[in-house]
């Protein structure tokens, strides 16, 4: 990520002026718990020393005006333009331009003041890779209009703006999650979070142990209209389920013992997308305990766990997602393994024993390469803070 200080050069060449603040809202990964959010599960995610960076002023004309760096592209709306998603010159907003736009329109549409702004940001969270870049900049630009607009909401709050934003402006029906995790993030914690009541805590991640990301470099292939569909099939098991299970509201109330008594009632794929949801909501509940008692490597075999689980019954991973993850799997040092994120590309997480990580990094690079021929990225993080202003 560039320096603050180059950061703050681009500002000014861009707008003429030093920005007023400058704010940060980090990408996040899953540790455990994938594809439930949107089942009323529990999650596991933690924010990540990755992030979206976004400097900002109020602006003097009725306009936002805001340069994406990594695009080298800049956009101009206002809250009427954006109805249409088009810019003031009524061209259309291009792919990017909608999460800042959409957290406009949700802003605005819950009644809050959103001031006209410059923006200029920038991202080191990888596009595509599963590490919820989307996310870092909805709650970048939720916090910079929170700043301008001079009101102040808790984080959940400000997470759950940023996902109607996405959910109903830029059109994915992504769960809590992301949001969440960039907002509410706190420095060498995972997040447990009841993704139906709301409720989390934080969970201790053993001081011995790295969280190690590996980027496949295969972009995620997953389209919005793939996720809605295993959505969809969850929700299709639950109103088939409901014939015998009449209370339930979603795959959360289901029991593993229930599902196996009932599993015959659904379609045969039907019944794979929502064995991996029981499963997994099942194991989170392991997860919890594990973390708790400091058991590290019960942890990682259920992250081992779910990546099966992934490929073989949710069927959103890949060859080189699976390549990455067997690999690591058989690496001195590697508790758990498994892809991360909405699945088809993107990273694998990994639980690595601290003093091996670097090891452990390189070997598993160099072993991927020789199996795929392709270069990955591969960063050792930690758990960081939750979106909020650098500088005042």
């Amino acid at each position: 990520m560039m320096y603050i200080d180059r950061f703050t050069q681009i500002f000014k060449r861009t707008f003429n002026r030093e920005p007023a603040y400058i704010a940060r809202a980090p990408g996040r990964v899953n540790m455990l718990g994938e594809h439930v959010d949107y089942n009323d599960g529990l999650v596991l995610p933690a924010a990540i020393d990755r992030a979206v960076y976004i400097a900002f002023a109020p602006a003097e004309t009725r306009h936002s005006s805001i340069l994406a760096v990594n695009m080298n592209q800049r956009v101009a709306f206002t809250p009427t333009t954006i109805s249409t998603r088009s810019q003031i010159d009524s061209t259309p907003l291009p792919d990017w331009a909608r999460y800042p736009a959409g957290v406009m329109w949700s802003l605005s549409e819950s009644g809050l003041k959103v001031c006209a702004m410059n923006a200029v940001f920038a991202s080191d969270v990888p596009i595509g890779a599963g590490l919820s870049s989307s996310a870092a900049v909805e709650m970048a630009f939720t916090v910079a209009w929170q700043t301008l607009g001079r009101w102040t909401l808790p984080p959940m709050r400000l997470a759950l703006l940023a996902q109607k934003a996405e959910n109903e402006y830029v059109g994915v029906k992504s769960g809590i999650m992301d949001q969440f995790a960039s907002a509410c993030g706190v420095e060498g914690k995972l997040l447990l979070l009841d993704c139906r009541s709301l409720a989390w805590k934080t969970l201790a991640l053993p001081a011995s142990v790295s969280i190690v990301i590996a980027d496949t470099s295969v972009r995620r292939k997953l389209t919005s209209g793939e996720y809605n569909q295993r959505r969809a099939a969850c929700e299709e098991a639950v109103r088939l389920l409901r014939r015998d299970l009449p209370s339930i509201r979603s795959l959360r109330d289901v029991s593993v013992e229930d599902f196996n008594r009932l599993e015959k009632n659904l379609p045969r794929e039907i019944g794979r997308r929502a064995r991996h949801a029981v499963e997994e909501i099942a194991r989170m509940r392991h997860a919890e305990w594990s973390l708790e008692a400091g058991d590290i490597r019960v942890f990682g075999g259920l992250m081992n766990e779910c990546h099966a689980s992934l490929r073989d019954l949710y069927e959103v991973s890949c060859p080189e997602l699976d390549a990455m993850a067997r690999i690591a799997q058989g690496l001195e040092g590697c508790y758990g393994a498994r892809l991360t994120g909405a699945g088809f590309g993107g990273c694998t997480v990994n639980a690595v024993e601290k003093n091996l990580a670097q090891e452990f990094s390189s070997t598993l690079a160099k072993k991927y390469k020789a199996e795929t021929g392709l270069t990955p990225q591969i960063y050792i993080s930690h758990p960081s803070n939750g979106a909020g202003l650098l500088r005042r």
